[in-house]
């Protein structure tokens, strides 16, 4: 069982790492297939397994705009070895169900493609409540630009910036973090500095 709780309407922090500290994307296939299930679990609904689903992106748009989701995802980034996720839960064990389809089915994925066997995530996911707007805002600074933190280059490490940053269409609610900001440049602006600041004083994410 789960020591953590998660209540509907509220936003999380989730994030985990591969066992071992290994990388668990190799290639830009790893990549697009985690982001694809991203897509699919995120369904009350049960879709099944993505093997036995056409993995192209036009039908994915179809289904996605008529299901009802488990969870609304405010941003995201993958890097090699980890992933961050700012999530807001919107039906009942949300987190808890998106989760359990996400890190099987990838690592199924991942376990088959490889060769390999056993599990592939370090654990169960972390989750931690966001119970300040401040807390939402600098983590979304943090998340979107995690590959600076670690000093990764695209396309070591994928996130939700271009959402933020050029408006790309993509799977993030991001009216929660830009209707408190102007423009996007003024949102650039202060995710730029507030992860500066974070990185500086390394007490906000004390649990990385």
């Amino acid at each position: 069982m789960r020591k953590e709780s998660f209540a509907s309407g509220e936003f999380y922090h989730i994030y985990n790492r591969g066992v071992d500290k290994r990388n668990v994307f190799l290639s830009k296939e790893d990549y697009d297939r985690f982001l694809q299930s991203m897509e699919e679990f995120n369904a009350i609904e049960p879709i099944g397994s993505i093997y036995e689903n056409s993995f192209v992106k036009d039908q994915l748009g179809s289904r996605t705009s008529k299901k009802r989701f488990l969870v609304k995802f405010v941003a995201y980034c993958i890097n090699p070895n980890h992933y961050h996720f700012l999530l807001q839960q919107v039906a009942e064990k949300g987190i808890q169900k998106f989760m359990q389809r996400l890190g099987t089915g990838y690592t199924n994925y991942f376990n088959n493609k490889h060769r390999r066997n056993g599990v592939l995530f370090q654990g169960k996911f972390k989750g931690i409540h966001i119970a300040s707007n401040e807390y939402l805002l600098h983590l979304s600074a943090y998340i979107n630009l995690n590959n600076r933190v670690h000093k990764l280059g695209s396309p070591a490490s994928k996130s939700s910036w271009e959402e933020y940053i050029k408006k790309k269409e993509g799977i993030c609610e991001k009216s929660v973090v830009l209707d408190q900001f102007d423009s996007s440049s003024e949102y650039k602006n202060f995710a730029e500095d507030a992860l500066e600041s974070i990185v500086a004083r390394k007490q906000l994410y004390k649990e990385l």
